[in-house]
């Protein structure tokens, strides 16, 4: 019987995946990771191109809403218990948006979570964001109660710390960045989760989004905004963390790049 646990973790922004496939494709056959976490995919979550994945060994969980946000996890260690969206509803303009989806994969109860982008400080759509969060710490609380390891990935849409952006002073008066944000992403993590932050692959600083405008990859003037929280005995099994830079590279890349974790040992 192969072996079910799960030793290699990922999350990706692929930012639309029917153009994005192929790129996926070749990245699971190459890295082969055990359960991905996928945001923005931008589509139904019937018209989710299950067959190719399933081909490659991957089991599907899905949730989405046509051409705006959607997550999904494809998993080859198994897919039990799929809940859908947070423990409460938290709308935008009338409707519950598809930004989190969760399943115990390989003995382990993982999250794919797309939180919202804020926009600027004092739009609502701001507010939302922090509501949004607000409803995340609530999903995580309910989860660690359960007392499985526990995985929560995603794009947050927040950089932890000044160090996370390639300059602070770029950011000041906008989203990503503010002490609300950073505090609402923080009281998530005091619950008892610990933030993985990957190994750089060629610049000091790991960044896992860039932007499209010319240069800003090329120039390393990026973000980590792409986050693996993980309970104390996953995080302490981590063996190695990186983001995968040349999936950014190319043509038609995501403005995000995959960020892979390995864990050694029993989860």
């Amino acid at each position: 019987m192969p072996d079910s646990r799960l030793v290699r973790l990922a999350t990706w922004n692929v930012n639309s995946l029917v153009p994005r496939m192929p790129r996926l494709l070749e990245w699971l056959e190459r890295v082969r990771p055990d359960v991905v976490c996928l945001q923005e995919t931008k589509i139904a979550a019937e018209r989710f191109p299950r067959l190719e994945l399933t081909g490659l060994g991957y089991e599907v969980g899905a949730l989405g809403q046509g051409p705006w946000n959607g997550v999904a996890l494809l998993s080859r260690v198994g897919m039990e218990e799929i809940t859908a969206g947070l423990t409460r509803d938290v709308a935008w303009d009338g409707l519950t948006e598809a930004r989190a989806i969760g399943a115990t994969c390989g003995g382990v109860r993982v999250w794919s979570v797309y939180v919202p982008n804020g926009r600027e400080p004092g739009h609502a759509h701001y507010a939302y964001k922090l509501t949004w969060l607000g409803a995340l710490r609530d999903t995580v609380a309910a989860e660690l109660r359960r007392g499985t390891p526990l995985a929560v990935c995603g794009d947050f849409n927040v950089a932890p710390t000044d160090a996370d952006v390639w300059d602070p002073q770029a950011f000041v008066g906008s989203t990503h960045v503010t002490p609300a944000e950073r505090d609402a992403v923080a009281q998530v993590r005091a619950l008892g989760l610990e933030d993985v932050v990957p190994r750089p692959l060629k610049y000091d600083r790991p960044f896992t989004y860039w932007d499209y405008r010319a240069g800003m990859f090329h120039k390393n003037m990026g973000m980590r905004i792409d986050l693996v929280l993980l309970t104390a005995a996953l995080a302490s099994s981590v063996s190695d963390a990186y983001i995968d830079r040349d999936m950014r590279k190319g043509p038609g890349p995501s403005d995000h790049a995959p960020v892979v974790v390995d864990l050694a040992g029993p989860a």
